[in-house]
């Protein structure tokens, strides 16, 4: 997500936070190149230029050119007003009226609104705990409504009976009747988009909204159309009165025009976006949090949240429990892969992590991404159950065979039992009677400071919460890096082909609470 603009406003920035002093001419030249760049990224124009005078206002006065650090007071300017421009705090669906809530969906056609539908019905009924109605007033485009009955039969939830020859706005009337007799909380109404704003179209929907009393009213656009979006959404507002904007595939949207011009111009918020094909792949929207990560800043909130949503608290507890003692193997390694594709993957993980962005190209062209997870986990479930929990057991033979059955050969074989060989060992020292019970004490910082309760622990073995090393005796951490590297596990020297630096944050001991750092990051070989 926007890493055209985000590779593009960090050379600039970076510019600026390395140098010791700056003059008024400085900050004109980097604003000339901001302003370059999100033209580039197709933001409206009077967007570009409310923003730049702004931050141009701030950033030259006394206290910033005289600061002692006045670059990273102009980096601070810039986000503070991205996050003024995209709504500085995040909208959600709003439900607060009498049952049934119902919420109409506008967009035009291939815009994604009944995929999108499908979705906030599902995060309705999985966060909020409503029962939701979905009904398709789409009598226009071939089995619109048959799409819509199988996504409900996909996700389990209730669709309004078609019954054929019926208008649009006799279908709107129909739902909320059946909502109100079914006790459902929400009705999602999927309106009929066409491949351009009419005045048919707009004439229908001003009757659906008579007669179904929407309380939200979402227009769906895709994030890629750009700056026309914005005209999109301007007209749909002056007729119809949206309340809300649904941006789709945003995960595809590397420049980000149509997000960072929507707000500022129309005044509506973004409430949702979608971000995959999958169900279950919409986020809501977060001014602070999306303009950390066009800055580089890393989104580490929404890595926690994930986390606790995608893992399975039982489960991590008691793998946290066999780390504790010193057990690793094959299935724990597996889980951990398992864990780590759930929450979107390296590329999804590495775009949260702060200052990691850049790295995904890197570590792509080094094989290090996720065709090699899924590569390992085709390697472990081609073993027998004795031999993923003893891999000791794997000689020449066995390891013809599993090559046969994943589709791989034993070099690959031989790198897996190694990264899992250097893992157990970590867990081994962590968990040990010469760690002291480390492992238990850097779980759950960062996950219980958040709110994020019993997962503190319990996320240890998975995704572990973000250590907190505040609780720890400096000489225990000196002992415990000591101990790292004994085991081979130096810091900075564990991703091939990303120079000695390796990757801050993701090796063994620099994150421990991760469960040894990411699955297949740690103590990875260098090339010879």
């Amino acid at each position: 997500m926007f890493e055209n603009l985000q590779d593009r406003l960090g050379s600039i920035l970076n510019g600026l936070t390395g140098r010791g002093a700056l003059s008024e001419a400085d900050v004109s030249a980097a604003l000339r190149e901001v302003r370059r760049a999100l033209l580039e990224a197709d933001v409206a124009l009077e967007v570009v230029r409310g923003f730049t005078e702004r931050v141009r206002e701030k950033a030259v006065g006394a206290a910033v050119l005289k600061s002692i650090k006045p670059g990273q007071m102009v980096v601070k300017i810039v986000h503070d007003e991205l996050v003024e421009m995209l709504g500085t705090e995040g909208v959600g669906v709003d439900l607060m009226a009498a049952a049934p809530v119902v919420i109409m969906m506008v967009g035009l056609q291939g815009s994604g609104k009944t995929t999108t539908s499908g979705k906030i019905a599902k995060r309705l009924t999985d966060r909020d705990k409503k029962k939701v109605l979905m009904a398709s007033l789409d009598t226009r485009r071939p089995a619109a409504q048959e799409q819509l009955r199988q996504l409900g039969v996909q996700t389990g939830i209730d669709t309004l009976p078609v019954i054929a020859g019926q208008s649009p706005t006799d279908i709107a009337a129909r739902a909320v009747q059946a909502a109100k007799l079914g006790g459902h909380d929400v009705v999602i109404l999927d309106t009929a988009g066409r491949s351009h704003i009419d005045e048919p179209l707009m004439i229908e929907m001003a009757e659906i909204k008579a007669r179904s009393k929407p309380h939200e009213i979402l227009l769906v656009a895709d994030a890629l159309t750009g700056q026309d979006a914005v005209n999109l959404a301007r007209n749909f507002d002056e007729r119809v009165g949206i309340t809300g904007l649904v941006l789709t595939r945003m995960d595809g949207d590397g420049r980000g025009g149509a997000a960072l011009s929507m707000r500022a111009v129309t005044g509506k918020p973004i409430k949702l976006i979608g971000v995959g094909e999958k169900m279950s792949e919409l986020d809501e929207f977060h001014p602070r949090r999306i303009a950390d990560r066009i800055l580089g800043m890393g989104d580490i909130v929404s890595l926690v949240e994930k986390a606790a949503e995608n893992i399975d608290a039982e489960k991590a507890a008691a793998m946290a429990a066999r780390m504790a003692k010193g057990k690793f193997d094959l299935n724990d390694l597996a889980d951990q892969i398992g864990q780590m594709q759930k929450m979107g993957g390296m590329g999804g993980i590495m775009g949260m992590m702060p200052g990691m962005a850049g790295m995904k190209d890197k570590m792509a062209s080094a094989g290090l991404d996720d065709k090699l997870f899924k590569r390992q986990l085709a390697i472990i479930s081609s073993m027998t159950k004795a031999e993923r929990a003893n891999p000791d057991l794997l000689k020449h033979s066995r390891k013809k065979r599993i090559a046969a059955g994943s589709g791989t050969d034993a070099a690959q074989i031989n790198k897996l039992l190694k990264m899992h060989r250097q893992m157990a060992d970590m867990m081994k020292m962590m968990g040990g009677k010469k760690g002291g019970g480390m492992m238990k004490q850097m779980m759950g910082g960062l996950a219980s400071k958040m709110g994020l309760g019993g997962l503190g622990g319990g996320m240890g073995g998975g995704m572990g919460g973000m250590p907190d090393l505040s609780s720890l005796d400096p000489k225990q951490l000196e002992a415990l890096a000591k101990q790292a590297e004994a085991a081979g596990m130096k810091p900075g020297a564990g991703l091939p082909g990303l120079g000695s630096g390796g990757l801050p944050g993701l090796g063994g001991p620099k994150l421990p609470g991760l469960g040894g750092g990411f699955p297949g990051l740690p103590g990875l070989p260098k090339k010879k």
